[in-house]
C-alpha cells in the first residue's frame, strides 16, 4: 500500500494556481482559434455566395442556352415557349419567377429549396426575353462541411496544444514561487539545524555555571564561565546572519583578512565544555607561519563549528578530535580528524548534499551542506576521507592572503572583571583575554 503524502497547503495552492493558469491559457488559445475559424468560415461562405451570384448574372446575360457554364442550367421564356439547357432537372425552371420578371422587368436573385436541393436562382431580362440561371449549391455545401470539419479538427488540436503550452507556461510562471517556497523551507530547516549545536553548548555551560555558583561562595570566581556564556549567546545571532549570508555568498564575494588558526582555537574552546561532558578530547595543532585567508569571518567560523559538531556527534567517549592548521605558499589547509565511527569514502560527495542521510553526516546533513556552500563561495575546496570504524577527516583548503593589522576595539570592564582579569566579549564574538 502506497503511503499517503502529508498534506501540504502551500504546495496545494501552487498546484491550483498552475492549473488555473493552464486553463486560462488554454481558454484564450481556444477562443482565439474559434474566432479565427469563424472568420475563415464566414469569408469562405461569403466568397462562395458572391462568386455564385456573379457567375449566374454573367451566364444569364451572355451564355448560350444550349452551352451553359458548368453546374449551371439556363432557361428562356420566348413567346410562351420554354427553352432549357440540356440535362436540366424536370423541377426547373421556377415559372412564377420567370413570369414576374417578364411582367415588371426587375431582376430577381434568391435561394430556393426544392426537392431536397438548395438552388440559387437568378432571373433577369436578356433584351426583352426573360432568362433564368439556376445553380445547384450541393458542391458549395459539401465544401463548407469539409471546411467545418477541418476547423473542428483544428480547434481540437489547438485545445490540446493550448493545454500543453499552458502547462509549460504555468510551470515556468509558478517555478519562481516554488523555488521561493523551497528556499523558505530550507532556510527554516537550516535555522533549526544550526541552532541545535549552539543551544546545546549554552545549555552545558549554563549547567556548569549553575553548579559552580552553588559551590563557590564568591561569584567573581565564576565570572569566566559567565563571560563564555554571554559570548555563546551573542554568537547565536551570528548563526542567523551566517545562514542569510550563505545564500548571498555567490553573488557577493566575501572580503577581509581572517586568521583561520585563531578561529579554529576559538571554536575548539567553544566546544570544550560539550566535548568534556562527552569524554572527548579536542586537540588543536597549529603549524608555523600565519594562516590568514580572505573571507567572511562569521561564515568561516560556522564552517569550523559545523565540522567540530559533526566530529563530536560521531566520536564516542574516550575518543579524540584533532584540528590541524597548516599553510603553504598559496593555500591554507584546515583539517578536522576524529577516531569515531568513520565513513565510506565513496559517500564523500553525498555527505555535502542537503537532506542526504549518511552514516557520518547525522541528521539531515544541512551543516555539512553549508560547509560546502561557504567554502565554495570563498574559492576553496572540501575533501573528505575515512574508513568505516576508523574515523574520518574533513579538510578544507582556502586561498592564502597576506595578514593585515586589525585595529583593537575598546572594551568595557566591570569592576569584578578587573579584579579577576576577565573581560566582556568583543563585538566579533571572541572572548576577551
Amino acid at each position: 500500500m502506497t503511503p499517503r503524502r502529508p498534506f501540504d497547503p502551500e504546495r496545494r495552492l501552487l498546484i491550483r494556481a498552475r492549473r488555473r493558469i493552464t486553463l486560462q491559457v488554454a481558454g484564450v488559445f481556444c477562443l482565439v482559434t474559434a474566432v479565427m475559424g469563424a472568420v475563415v468560415f464566414w469569408a469562405v461562405a461569403h466568397g462562395q455566395d458572391v462568386g455564385a451570384r456573379r457567375d449566374l448574372a454573367v451566364a444569364a446575360q451572355v451564355a448560350p442556352i444550349s452551352q451553359p457554364p458548368p453546374c449551371v442550367w439556363l432557361f428562356e421564356l420566348h413567346g410562351g415557349t420554354m427553352r432549357s439547357s440540356p440535362g436540366a432537372p424536370s423541377i426547373l425552371p421556377i415559372r412564377a419567377t420567370l413570369d414576374a420578371v417578364a411582367a415588371d422587368g426587375r431582376t430577381r436573385t434568391g435561394l430556393v429549396h426544392l426537392a431536397g436541393r438548395d438552388l440559387l436562382v437568378h432571373t433577369q431580362l436578356r433584351g426583352d426575353v426573360p432568362v433564368q440561371a439556376v445553380q445547384d449549391l450541393r458542391y458549395q455545401t459539401a465544401e463548407r462541411q469539409r471546411l467545418l470539419r477541418v476547423l473542428g479538427a483544428a480547434e481540437i488540436a489547438a485545445l490540446l496544444a493550448a493545454l500543453l503550452i499552458g502547462q509549460v507556461l504555468a510551470r515556468r510562471a509558478i517555478a519562481p514561487l516554488g523555488e521561493a517556497l523551497d528556499r523558505q523551507r530550507r532556510f527554516t530547516a537550516d535555522v533549526s539545524h544550526e541552532l541545535r549545536s549552539p543551544l546545546a553548548r549554552l545549555h552545558v555551560r549554563a549547567q556548569l555555571a549553575a553548579r559552580r555558583l552553588g559551590r563557590e561562595p564568591d561569584p567573581v570566581l565564576v565570572a569566566g564561565d559567565l563571560d563564555r556564556l554571554v559570548t555563546g549567546i551573542g554568537q547565536l545571532g551570528e548563526v542567523i546572519e551566517d545562514l542569510l549570508l550563505s545564500s548571498q555568498l555567490r553573488q557577493h564575494r566575501p572580503s577581509g583578512p581572517v586568521d583561520l588558526a585563531a578561529l579554529a582555537e576559538e571554536s575548539a574552546g567553544a566546544e570544550a565544555a560539550r566535548a568534556g561532558q562527552r569524554g572527548v578530547t579536542i586537540d588543536v595543532r597549529r603549524g608555523p607561519g600565519d594562516h590568514v585567508v580572505r573571507g567572511a569571518q562569521s561564515a568561516l567560523r560556522r564552517v569550523i563549528s559545523a565540522l567540530l559538531d559533526n566530529a563530536l556527534r560521531h566520536t564516542s567517549a574516550g575518543g579524540h578530535i584533532w584540528v590541524t592548521i597548516c599553510s603553504g605558499p598559496d593555500v591554507v589547509q584546515l583539517s578536522v580528524r576524529d577516531d569515531g565511527v568513520g565513513l565510506d569514502p565513496r559517500e564523500g560527495e553525498r555527505l555535502f548534499a542537503r537532506h542526504a542521510g549518511a552514516p557520518h553526516s547525522g541528521g539531515l546533513g544541512i551543516g555539512l551542506a553549508l560547509v560546502s556552500e561557504v567554502v565554495d563561495a570563498h574559492g576553496g575546496t572540501v575533501h573528505v576521507d575515512g574508513r568505516p570504524g576508523a574515523g574520518a577527516v574533513f579538510t578544507i583548503s582556502l586561498p592564502r592572503t597576506a595578514a593585515e593589522p586589525v585595529p583593537s576595539e575598546p572594551r568595557l570592564l566591570l569592576p569584578q572583571q578587573v579584579r579577576s582579569g576577565t573581560s566582556l566579549p568583543a563585538r566579533d564574538g571572541t572572548a576577551g583575554r
